[in-house]
């Protein structure tokens, strides 16, 4: 069973979703794959592990780094999960690129190089948007590229985090 909440933000709605083994999706509303993976039958409820995500989101969007992590239960591809156990790992007010991470990925399974595109697809469908913090990832260039939140959203939490300009 998932349970449901929503989170206003000063970047605008959120839904939040759980199971008993973490949090399973956090959405600003209108966003790219909105509610993917959220079971048809869910119920809106207080539950500990969406009361968690509220209180480190609340510290977020104060301007400061949590202190403390939200238990994940993301579901996906087993590349996928590969690829966001990365995200998970940029330190708050830093950022890479794709290239970077699919670096990462071929250096771990013995490969000469991996598809950049590849792990773009798969953060494009990272459904813990915010804590898994994908916002952290720009093209080769320094661009800001792909976030299903929009551009703009990306912009506001580099912002927040005091990413120096790129």
């Amino acid at each position: 069973m998932q349970y449901i909440s929503r989170y206003q933000s000063p970047l605008g709605k959120i839904l939040l979703a759980a199971d008993d083994m973490g949090l399973t999706g956090l959405w600003f509303y209108g966003q790219k794959y909105f509610a993917l993976h959220l079971d048809e039958s869910h119920e809106e409820k207080s539950y500990s592990v969406l009361d968690l995500a509220k209180r480190w989101l609340n510290l977020y969007f104060s301007g400061q780094e949590p202190d403390f992590s939200v238990p994940l239960h993301l579901k996906g591809t087993e590349f996928q999960k590969e690829v966001w156990k990365i995200l998970c790992d940029i330190p708050y007010g830093t950022t890479v690129t794709y290239g970077e991470i699919a670096a990462v990925l071929a250096q771990k399974r013995g490969l000469e190089r991996m598809s950049a595109q590849a792990v773009g697809n798969a953060v494009s469908h990272n459904p813990v948007s915010v804590i898994v913090p994908c916002h952290r990832v720009l093209g080769s260039n320094g661009s800001l590229t792909g976030y299903a939140g929009g551009l703009e959203r990306k912009l506001k939490l580099l912002e927040l985090e005091k990413v120096p300009r790129y």
